[in-house]
């Protein structure tokens, strides 16, 4: 006597095999959804100064509060980019409201052109959205001769509205943090001169980057 195929093994593995497609495809949509996202979260931290992002703005306050906050700078480099990036001020004490320039310098301590760009972030977080960058150097490339030194400013405040947020109403003090990272593919800038015919960068007007 003929034994007949087990249907139900044979429908249990069509219906395994769906749900294995069904996996990979759902995988397969979050990880491109995922890289393009990327530009998306970049302009949304931008505008809202989610994560600690600062916010870029245009013009100077015009209003100043009769309020103390302290700011930290903190300086850091990614592994491959042989720079000594530091700020001139560890920190300075400023007025709500009350526009303040503080200055980096990085300098490059290799014998070979480099080049690096910066990222930042304020902590605490929900303070990023309260901390104004005028000018700064950060998303900006930039390129360093063998043993040059470049002086980095950035010109910012705090917006007095950081007061109406109760979270931030004990803040005395933000951090403002920059990591350099190697651009990479960056090519060698041609004729680049030695180390020791090279002066260090003291133009601080004409150095703001985007």
């Amino acid at each position: 006597m003929t034994s007949e195929p087990d249907k139900s093994q044979d429908k249990n593995g069509k219906s395994n095999g769906r749900v294995a497609v069904i996996c990979i495809a759902f995988v397969a949509g979050m990880v491109g959804m995922s890289y393009a996202a990327v530009p998306f979260y970049e302009m949304f931290c931008r505008v809202t100064g989610y994560g600690g992002t600062t916010q870029r703005v245009d013009q100077y306050s015009d209003r100043v509060l009769d309020q103390k906050v302290t700011i930290r700078f903190d300086a850091n480099t990614s592994s491959g980019l042989p720079w000594k990036f530091e700020p001139v001020a560890r920190d300075i004490t400023i007025k709500i409201g009350e526009t303040a320039q503080a200055h980096y310098t990085a300098q490059n301590i290799s014998d070979k052109p480099t080049a690096g760009r910066a990222t930042f972030n304020v902590t605490p977080e929900l303070a990023g959205g309260y901390f104004n960058k005028v000018e700064c150097f950060c998303f900006t490339d930039t390129t360093l001769q063998p043993g040059e030194t470049l002086d980095m400013p950035v010109v910012f405040y705090v917006d007095p509205d950081i007061v109406n947020v109760p979270e931030l109403k004990d803040v005395k003090t933000i951090t403002l943090s920059y990591t350099f990272f190697p651009i990479e593919g960056a090519k060698p800038v041609a004729n680049a001169p030695q180390a020791g015919n090279l002066k260090t960068n003291d133009n601080t007007d004409g150095n703001f980057g985007g």
